[in-house]
């Protein structure tokens, strides 16, 4: 028997499983597969949803036993969504019982503070960011050719980590390297998401303007307080009333991973019932005649409102990265423990909170490609250049990642044959 399979003590304040027909029911013969371990989280939803204390224990007896958080793959993903549901429960007060759990579970995500050079390496582990990153600078250096001043509005999660390659290819330019000046949206600190830098803003802006110079590219950097919570509103608002937008300029908006956490129609307690935010954003970015849009973001849906849809979802898609990971990282080793507090805090967002705190709301690439179109824009097919700088960035990975071209040649990241992460290129319509 490895370490794996031993039984290990339930939590202090968890009852062993009580036998009943019900429970028996429910829980029925189990090998420990993927298959298996989502049907007890959805049997676990079901009985905290509807405050069944003791069916909720016993699932969470079992779970605990079948999936450490030092297992394979599917073990540690099932571990993070059982840590989500406990909390859950503790928030939402259901199956009171829970919240000695709860006290008794390790439930702080001891999220890493990363330097530049650790974030720089952090997000060439995977494709996952690189691939949009590629694809999207090499749309980019076909917008804006011929243009001396370029504008970039740059929305990312990975803090700019895209930008030091986009400035070594705009400084090899034949007509010469362009002025460019790049925005970017800062939040209040309750907005922070993973991953966090540790270093200001403006110290960053100072690194990647002194970066720039090193490349004989003149660079202003310039910071706006906005924030995703409210659809980027005041970005919009300053970039208009500043007018820090020029028809002469190639305005670039730049949005890698970001888009999703921008409040959507099934919001609880939403407080617009005709438009919502994305909408806004998309046609206020409309009324700025931006030269290109890049669109990437994850190609998953979890914005249902029905916890069972949403844990099935998420559940489907976040295997992956956990997969990945036994690939390139030892067990144990720093970086695999940063890379996996990321995604439990995803899986927490996702199952733990509702309303507006749940700011994990990603929407799958058909639905923003319908949202672009309503919001007059329309797709510009990635050439066969882009395509070959994506396709030589994924050689230096796993076998297991590919790339697919879609309709109006959007670009989709796969792994094991699995959707993950799109990209996409606009230009307004008219």
């Amino acid at each position: 028997m490895n370490k794996n399979q031993q039984i290990r003590k339930p939590w202090p304040g968890l009852l062993l499983p009580i036998s009943s027909s019900n429970s028996n029911s429910k829980l029925g013969n189990f090998n420990g597969d993927a298959n298996c371990m989502e049907q007890l989280l959805v049997h676990c939803v079901n009985a905290i949803e509807s405050n069944d204390s003791t069916l909720a224990q016993q699932i969470l007896w079992v779970l605990n036993n079948i999936a450490p958080h030092d297992g394979d793959s599917n073990q540690r993903l099932t571990c993070a969504f059982l840590r989500a549901l406990i909390l859950r429960a503790a928030k939402t007060g259901t199956c009171k019982i829970l919240t000695l759990a709860n006290a008794n579970f390790a439930m702080n995500i001891d999220t890493h503070k990363f330097s530049v050079i650790e974030l720089a390496t952090f997000v060439d582990l995977t494709p996952w960011h690189r691939f949009g990153f590629t694809a999207a600078n090499s749309a980019i250096l076909e917008a804006v050719e011929g243009f001396s001043v370029i504008h970039i509005v740059d929305l990312s999660l990975t803090h700019c980590m895209q930008i030091p390659t986009l400035i070594d290819a705009i400084a090899n330019r034949p007509e010469g390297p362009p002025l460019v000046k790049l925005t970017v949206a800062v939040g209040s600190n309750e907005d922070l998401l993973p991953p966090v830098l540790d270093l200001s803003i403006e110290e960053l802006g100072s690194k990647l303007v002194n970066f720039a110079r090193s490349r004989n590219v003149m660079m202003e950097f310039r910071v706006i307080c906005s924030s995703y919570a409210d659809g980027f509103s005041s970005l919009i608002e300053q970039l208009k009333l500043q007018n820090l937008v020029y028809s002469s300029e190639a305005l670039v908006i730049n949005c890698h991973m970001a888009l999703h956490y921008i409040p959507e129609e099934t919001t609880t307690n939403y407080a617009y019932s005709s438009i919502d935010h994305r909408t806004m954003f998309l046609k206020s970015l409309r009324s700025l005649n931006p030269t290109m849009v890049i669109l990437v973001d994850e190609d998953a849906d979890f914005t249902s409102n029905n916890l069972v849809c949403r844990l099935r979802s998420a559940f489907n898609y976040l295997w992956i990265p956990y997969d990945t990971v036994e690939t390139f990282l030892p067990k144990g080793s720093n970086q695999r423990q940063w890379y996996e507090a990321n995604i439990c805090w995803k899986i927490e967002n996702v199952i733990a909170h509702e309303g507006l705190q749940r700011v994990e709301r990603v929407e799958p690439k058909s639905k923003w490609v319908q949202r672009m179109r309503n919001a007059e824009f329309r797709g510009v097919p990635f050439n066969e250049e882009s395509v070959s700088e994506v396709r030589t960035m994924l050689d230096e990975h796993a076998a297991g990642w590919g790339l697919k071209k879609e309709e109006d040649d959007h670009l989709v990241l796969t792994w094991k044959g699995h959707n993950v992460v799109f990209a996409t290129a606009w230009m307004p319509a008219n």
